[in-house]
């Protein structure tokens, strides 16, 4: 069961300005910035400004100008970044299973350097 959304998880915070971000970019509906703990030399977030915790809420709830802004802003960012011709990575980690730290949908967007390959074989 998807808990709740928590209206005081960090990007909230980033949002109403409590906490202070590096922004790339600003849309009407999306706020990008650069990772504090960045894992390539490129790695910068992206979140829808409403309250969504993850893809699925976001798909269900989000009105379309939110949805085409969000991933219009992914690109925007990928090309800000000169990240397009060597290219780069996009990963947004979902529930519990996939380790999802902030209750708040986000998109990392990451470059740089060769990432390498995206997931290791299953573990037994």
């Amino acid at each position: 069961m998807t808990q709740p959304y928590d209206p005081n998880n960090v990007f909230a915070r980033i949002l109403r300005g409590e906490i202070p971000c590096r922004k790339v970019l600003e849309t009407e509906h999306s706020l990008a910035f650069h990772d504090i703990g960045p894992q390539a030399p490129t790695h910068i977030l992206i979140i829808p400004k409403g309250a969504y915790i993850g893809m699925d809420d976001f798909t269900t709830k989000a009105s379309d100008a939110e949805v085409a802004d969000f991933f219009r802003a992914v690109g925007e960012v990928a090309r800000m970044a000169e990240l397009v011709e060597t290219g780069y990575r996009v990963l947004s980690n979902c529930g519990r299973n996939a380790h999802q730290e902030v209750q708040h949908l986000h998109y990392h967007v990451v470059g740089g350097r060769d990432l390498g390959r995206m997931l290791g074989k299953p573990r037994d």
